[in-house]
């Protein structure tokens, strides 16, 4: 098995991740949502140059009244998020590299006059003593370079834990450290990450509420996630894919969108 498949340690440091208060800031705490943003220790002006433009996030949701394993099953469900996604262009699934990764291609609307983005991922899973985690990082692939209508955007790693806390109720967490790319300024990165991230998650609970109705009638007992046999993808070896890291992509233009920004902060601190 190639080494860009995660392995049990990989899965181990997310859990420590998701679980972890040390280093994170708490940012925004009501309403059963949790948002916090890394805090690592800076020491030394070197480490300042090396160390990531684009801050890594955490939410943590107390979910009521939908199970961990619907909401597992809602997160991997391609054919149900064409329902509940306002903001996915196109998504679907390349291949599969193990009865528990795989590789897709995810675009998404931005908002005027912003580029719209698309990321190739590698996903993989695992289901471990009753909790349910995904992650996902960016990845080449071979028959999917970046195209020049979308700006390819890079995901360092994003990831979901779920954890049961009921026989229909959940803890909900999404870490992510992610990179739109373009030429977006990093603070408004940054500053809108924290913003969106709790949108999402509200968005993805909603559509847990109502996935198993909509499953009862849409092929109840295809979830290949659960029973790889039921996979249709074509298999592919992990060793043609390499982790698509930020700086070895263009900067796309959108100075137009940038001066405007500029301008909106210049407002706001006058």
């Amino acid at each position: 098995m190639s080494q860009i498949i995660p392995d049990e340690a990989s899965f181990a440091d997310f859990r420590k991740q998701c679980l972890s208060t040390d280093n994170w800031y708490n940012k925004y705490d009501k309403n059963d949502m949790q948002v916090w943003v890394e805090s690592a220790p800076v020491t030394t002006t070197q480490s300042i140059k090396n160390s990531p433009k684009v801050h890594k996030i955490k939410c943590k949701m107390a979910i009521k009244d939908v199970s961990a394993a619907t909401m597992f099953d809602v997160l991997h469900d391609g054919q149900y998020r064409k329902k509940w996604d306002p903001t996915m262009l196109e998504s679907f699934d390349i291949a599969r590299l193990t009865p528990n990764a795989d590789v897709g291609y995810y675009s998404w609307v931005c908002p005027k006059p912003l580029k719209n983005r698309d990321v190739i991922t590698l996903r993989s899973w695992q289901v471990k003593d009753n909790e349910y985690m995904i992650i996902n990082y960016s990845v080449k692939h071979p028959k999917y370079p970046p195209g020049k209508v979308l700006v390819r955007a890079i995901s360092l790693l994003t990831g979901y834990l779920l954890q049961p806390t009921g026989p229909n109720s959940c803890s909900f967490t999404y870490l992510s450290q992610a990179d739109p790319k373009g030429s977006l300024p990093k603070w408004v990165v940054n500053k809108a990450s924290q913003v969106l991230a709790p949108k999402v998650m509200r968005c993805v609970h909603k559509a847990g509420q109502n996935y198993p109705e909509w499953k009862q009638q849409n092929s109840p007992y295809q979830k290949p996630w659960l029973f790889p046999e039921q996979s249709q993808l074509p298999l592919m070896n992990p060793e043609e894919l390499s982790i698509q890291r930020a700086d070895s992509l263009e900067n796309v233009d959108e100075s137009t969108t940038l001066d405007c920004q500029e301008n909106d902060k210049a407002e706001e601190s006058s």
